[in-house]
């Protein structure tokens, strides 16, 4: 029968001019295909672990065991092998990964300059200089050849008056390298408000801190002092004659405050010291440089003190307590002093942050609070940011981000009134955007504020806002479609006058889009689909799920899918588009996004729902997502993968612990997977916040949470489990071991 299905419809092979020979098929043996790789199995070494009168056995616990050489020496072997074993199982796929790597280098390629910030007189800007691994951190004079001023080549120009190039280097990072063992990875990093000097924190990798530097910027030196160890936190004072610091605790917990006279030979003098292992400090500086505020918080109180900028050593003085562990950010505008909280108010939880005011003196010894706004469900205020003129509001309508501004000062007398009544100007921005975030906004006295401005169907937009004039102008963003950057800060040369000119519009009392305005947003929605859902959870709680898919190319009801979750800390969900993902996209994949509780933007009860001993509802919306996607045939059944990064990989881990079949694929990146080991018995340090979220292992009903949430400890033995790729990192804070010893 074979044979006669490969003969030619023409006729027999004796009709042919030039015989073909064919093989013999009865007696034709295909060839066995080669045996799959075997995976490596790390030796077992059981351990017995008691806890709440609950007994586990733990045999890969010595991997966690930093100190034994021995072990960590298996270790490097494993891991090696477990290298080789993923390149050997990936084997047959080489052609798509090289094609997939190429096509997504292309688009991912690093900007060569970061868009130049205005602070003072001055413009700073990171570059990367031909064939060096790391940036130079440079700046050049606002004043001089402003048309030179552009985001592809920030130095470029040249000062005829004096002959010499207008770009000035601070900060070499490779020669920093050079410093540190080969590796440089800067922190924090602070320039005086004179200009002077630039204070910043490098890692020490051998020793596992940051180190305080500061260096003179006309001189390029560095300063004798001050050169600390184990920094966290900066703030200039004394308009930069003079640096605070504050200092961790060998389990990296803030606890002093130093003041350093910068040109004096003098000890830095120690403005505080918190005895108390469970109080954390933090410092920073108002915008206007006049205060610092020094934060110290515990899960059982917080409380904000203020240190005059001019006399540092003068003492601080306490402007604000509550009870709880509470986000309080204080900045001064003019006399006043805000506070942007969310502290329970009158003993009562809040779900959002809210803005209050108070003078900075006060006539009695009782200082009082006065509510700026009143609170209004329909329009949240998600973060706020000053300069000497208006006050600036990131704002969230249900689940929709705005951008709005208020001129300085605020009425008085009237006492709180709704935002609304005080007429906002708002930023036009493009259809779903995701997310808001706020620049660096360095200069007090600017009148311009940088923003980014995420969509999950348009690339990353850095926009600068003017505030008195309502113009806004998008100063670099990623061409998809000419697979470039545009140029828009200042005068560029370009090809294409539409893709690079400096996009400038006014804005109005609406934050709408106007169909025309897609192209100056570079949105691609025309060209893939977002689309929003309510996802009932098996509680019955509304889960807000996003998929986005190309246009031409999805497949009905065949579609491959990959779905995203995180779900931790109140964090918001990454949605942003992200130029790898085209790949799929346009190979007819669904991308998906889950917004579990646990996450943000819906609120702090919404965050709180998804932490300890309610971990399990973040799992369970995860779950009903993946589900919702296949039901309504978004995506084919035997298709679906999903991927999860840091706290994002226990979401997804758990989540096929509980549905082994409901995923074909998955990949975890960097995972948190054993938190019963890690909670109870931290190789590294662990703060308040970790254990907010994820449970008190001292707590019984904590504990438990714990245990039946853990990754590790609920693998199902003899289930069929998705194909898993987990990727970690010697570097990173949650260490190999926590996903190492997922692996086996």
């Amino acid at each position: 029968m074979m044979r006669h299905l490969l003969l030619p419809r023409c006729g027999s092979l004796r009709q042919l001019s030039n015989p073909i020979s064919l093989p013999r098929l009865a007696h034709y043996k295909a060839p066995r295909p080669p045996s799959p790789p075997t995976p490596p199995k790390p030796p077992k070494k059981p351990v017995s672990f008691t806890f709440h009168d609950e007994t586990w056995e733990d045999p890969y616990s010595w991997m966690s065991n930093l100190s034994d050489k021995v072990a960590m020496r298996h270790m490097d072997v494993y891991m090696e092998q477990e290298e080789k074993y993923t390149e050997a199982v990936m084997s047959d796929a080489e052609s798509l990964q090289s094609k997939l790597q190429s096509e997504m280098a292309f688009r991912m390629a690093p900007e060569l300059s970061t868009p130049p910030i205005k602070f003072g007189p001055w413009l700073y800007y990171r570059r990367v200089e031909e064939g060096k691994q790391y940036p130079v951190l440079c700046r050049r004079l606002a004043s001089l050849n402003e048309e030179f001023i552009s985001n592809k080549s920030p130095s470029a120009g040249f000062d005829f008056t004096s002959g010499r190039r207008i770009e000035q280097k601070l900060i070499d990072y490779n020669q920093e390298a050079e410093r540190f063992g080969g590796y440089a990875y800067e922190e924090l990093s602070e320039i005086s408000p004179d200009h002077r000097f630039i204070a910043y924190t490098m890692y020490d990798k051998d020793n596992g801190y940051f180190r305080l530097s500061v260096r003179d910027l006309n001189s390029g030196s560095i300063l004798s002092k001050p050169q600390a160890d184990r920094v966290s936190n900066l703030a200039w004072v004394k308009n930069g004659k003079a640096l605070l610091y504050t200092v961790t605790d060998d389990k990296k917990r803030p606890y002093q405050i130093y003041c350093s006279m910068l040109g004096s030979n003098e000890e830095d003098v120690k403005l505080l010291e918190e005895s108390d292992d469970n109080v954390y400090v933090n410092i920073r500086h108002t915008k206007d440089f006049q205060f610092v505020t020094v934060n110290t918080f515990s899960v059982t109180s917080s409380k904000v003190f203020l240190i005059n900028a001019a006399d540092p050593l003068a003492g601080m003085t306490l402007v604000w307590e509550c009870e709880g562990k509470a986000h309080c950010i204080v900045e001064h505008h003019q006399g006043c002093l805000y506070l942007f909280t969310d502290a329970t108010r009158e003993g009562q939880p809040v779900d959002c942050h809210y803005l209050i005011y108070s003078p900075v003196v006060v006539s009695s010894g009782q200082r009082s609070w006065e509510s700026v706004f009143i609170d209004d469900p329909g329009l949240i205020i998600e973060d706020v940011d000053f300069n000497a003129t208006h006050m600036v509001f990131i704002v969230r309508e249900g689940r929709n981000f705005r951008i709005c501004s208020i001129a300085l000062p605020l009425p008085r007398g009237k006492g709180a009134v709704y935002l609304k009544e005080l007429s906002p100007l708002f930023l036009p921005l493009p259809k779903y955007v995701s997310q808001i975030s706020p620049g660096p906004n360095y200069d007090y006295y600017s009148s311009v504020m940088r923003f980014t401005v995420s969509s999950p169907v348009m690339p990353d937009a850095v926009v600068d806002y003017d505030l008195p004039t309502g113009m806004w102008n998008i100063i670099q963003q990623k061409n998809i479609l000419y697979e470039r950057t545009r140029v828009l800060y200042g005068t560029a040369s370009s090809a294409s006058s539409l893709a690079n000119a400096s996009i400038s519009k006014r804005s109005g009392s609406t934050d709408e889009a106007k169909f025309e305005d897609d192209v100056l947003w570079n949105d691609l929605s025309e060209f893939y689909a977002c689309e929003n859902y309510d996802v009932s959870s098996y509680d019955g709680v509304l889960v807000p799920l996003t998929i986005i898919y190309s246009r031409k190319n999805k497949k009905e009801n065949h579609s491959p899918g990959i779905l995203y979750g995180h779900g931790a800390y109140g964090e918001l969900l990454d949605k942003r588009w992200k130029g790898e993902l085209k790949s799929l996209l346009d190979r007819g994949w669904v991308v998906a996004y889950a917004d579990v509780r646990g996450g943000g933007g819906g609120g702090k009860k919404w965050h709180h729902d998804g932490r300890r001993a309610k971990k399990h509802n973040s799992i369970e919306d995860f779950i009903s997502c993946a589900k919702f996607l296949i039901d309504k045939k978004i995506v084919q059944e035997d298709k679906l993968a999903t991927w999860g990064y840091s706290a994002g990989g226990l979401l997804v881990a758990s989540a096929i612990n509980s549905c082994p079949d409901l995923f074909r694929a998955a990949v975890l990146k960097v995972p948190f997977l054993d938190a019963t080991n890690t909670l109870l018995y931290p190789i590294l340090p662990l703060s308040p916040v970790d254990y907010e979220e994820f449970g008190y292992p001292g707590d019984v009903e904590d504990f438990h949470a714990i245990r039946k949430y853990s990754p590790y400890d609920n693998i199902q033995k003899n289930a069929l489990y998705p194909a898993v790729l987990i990727s970690s990192s010697f570097n990173t804070r949650g260490g190999l071991f926590i996903s190492g010893d997922h692996v086996y």
